[in-house]
């Protein structure tokens, strides 16, 4: 009888600390709460042909913003980059780096070959895709003449950083 009393006295202890403890806000919900998202705005992009600019990273592709930037308010960017004429290797194969926490690429058309340090060569084909971790040193090595991407990039402001001139 006095064993199932001890029982009984520590479960109530048990069950009084854990209630107290509920009541006390976790540190990862205080961060959490500490930083509230704006909500997304509603966005549509139509493909046209003039929606592809040449003022992006790279001067051998051109660029056509998909409006996330902005309906984000400047949480990810996302873009078609579409490669102009036939690969160059000394005007692209640049090794480089970019300082962004997500950044995913999916091939629309075509293949692109780039080598990603650590992970070697890779040739990639529509319908392939690749996610690149922060500050990964990277270089495009080649791509096809119809060659197109869609980038998503977090944030999207980010900084790009040149190692080759």
């Amino acid at each position: 009888m006095a064993r199932m009393r001890t029982k009984m006295r520590a479960k109530k202890a048990a069950v009084r600390k854990s209630s107290a403890r509920s009541r006390v806000p976790s540190r990862n919900a205080a961060k959490s709460a500490a930083k509230p998202r704006r909500p997304h705005k509603f966005v549509v992009s139509h493909l046209r042909e003039e929606d592809f600019k040449s003022d992006g990273l790279r001067r051998y592709a051109h660029y056509r913003d998909l409006g996330v930037n902005d309906a984000t308010h400047g949480m990810a960017v996302a873009h078609v980059i579409r490669f102009q004429g036939p690969c160059d290797p000394k005007v692209v194969s640049k090794l480089h780096t970019h300082a962004a926490d997500f950044q995913m690429i999916y091939v629309l058309k075509g293949s692109i070959t780039t080598q990603i340090e650590g992970h070697g060569v890779h040739k990639i084909a529509a319908g392939g895709a690749w996610l690149q971790p922060k500050n990964i040193k990277h270089k495009v090595l080649d791509y096809s003449d119809d060659c197109e991407v869609l980038e998503i990039v977090m944030p999207a402001d980010f900084k790009t950083v040149e190692l080759e001139p």
